[in-house]
């Protein structure tokens, strides 16, 4: 276990909600309990992403604390912040901030749960490889059971590996960041794509890019709540679009411009392979009557759609407000 023998980070837990009363008031209890079972000092940052603020009575007030078993091992603070900016891209930069006086910054969102010795795996493999960042697992657990389509497709899966295998992309729904590392490597969300989404993929790809270290850890799982309003095809087929449209963003943003005009040929070239393979597998699919194939036809088909728009400056705001 990671302890005052062997090393005393002190850590801040920073959880990104936007509306979310209910998932709210369910995780914060279970993060408490993941902190008394460190040693490391350990600070909870609610970072308030909503423009009216609607996460600070429950936050200051902690009625949530009943939730919690009345003998708890000590008080770890709970903060409330409110970043008023939209967008993901700068709740997460007001995160970076809230941790200054820290050295390791965990991101959780606010509808996903952490398994049972969630923080003691990601802050032991930290202390094995003392990397600039911890990647875990996200499994996902459905509100409502997925129709068939949905699961033949896959589109909730997601990668796993071996603990301590490098990796090279992240998201930040459960990411551990040494913040001495990701100060000194000049890193910050860009908040271009703060209501597009892919500011985690950009920023965990430069982090990469200039040499910072990323160790997965498989022990170290959350478990993401999926809303029954986003287990439907139209729901899906928009995810697996913009995650297409985002990628071509990313690759365009980080070319020079001598080579933009080249690397945009290439994207759109992978695009259009990606559109022309993915209807003929679902039309494959049509004619053997297999759901999975014709559900995967169309989340690649969907993709390489996005990746066309996206080479010719298409911007699809996947969290836009009202």
């Amino acid at each position: 276990m990671f302890n005052r023998a062997t090393s005393d980070p002190r850590v801040v837990i920073a959880v990104l909600t936007f509306r979310r009363p209910a998932d709210l008031e369910e995780l914060l209890p279970e993060l408490l309990d993941q902190a008394d079972m460190v040693h490391a000092p350990v600070e909870i940052v609610v970072v308030d992403n909503d423009p009216e603020a609607g996460a600070r009575a429950l936050v200051t007030e902690t009625s949530w604390l009943e939730a919690r078993p009345s003998a708890s091992q000590r008080q770890t603070p709970v903060r409330y912040v409110h970043e008023p900016t939209p967008g993901i891209a700068s709740a997460r930069n007001r995160a970076l901030q809230e941790g200054q006086g820290a050295d390791l910054l965990i991101f959780i969102d606010d509808d996903e749960r952490p398994s049972s010795h969630w923080l003691v795996q990601l802050l032991d493999t930290y202390s094995t490889y003392r990397p600039a960042a911890v990647v875990g697992p996200v499994l996902s657990q459905y509100d409502i059971e997925p129709d068939q389509w949905i699961r033949a497709g896959g589109f909730f899966e997601r990668r796993r590996f071996t603990t301590g295998t490098p990796v090279s992309l992240a998201a930040t729904n459960n990411l551990l960041l040494d913040l001495a590392q990701v100060r000194r490597l000049g890193l910050s969300f860009d908040e271009r794509f703060g209501l597009s989404g892919g500011s985690d993929s950009l920023f965990t790809r430069q982090l990469h890019q200039r040499g910072g270290q990323m160790i997965w850890c498989d022990e170290a799982i959350v478990i993401d709540i999926v809303p029954a309003d986003r287990l439907t095809r139209e729901w899906v087929l928009q995810r697996a679009f913009r995650m297409g449209n985002t990628w071509s963003r990313i690759n365009l943003d980080e070319t020079e411009n001598g080579q933009r005009v080249l690397v945009r040929m290439k994207l759109q070239a992978r695009g259009a392979a990606r559109v022309c393979g993915g209807i003929m597998r679902y039309l494959a699919g049509s004619l053997v009557g297999q759901v999975p194939l014709r559900a995967r036809g169309l989340r690649t088909a969907a993709r390489g759609a996005g990746m066309l728009a996206g080479s010719v400056g298409s911007v699809y705001h996947e969290y836009k407000r009202g």
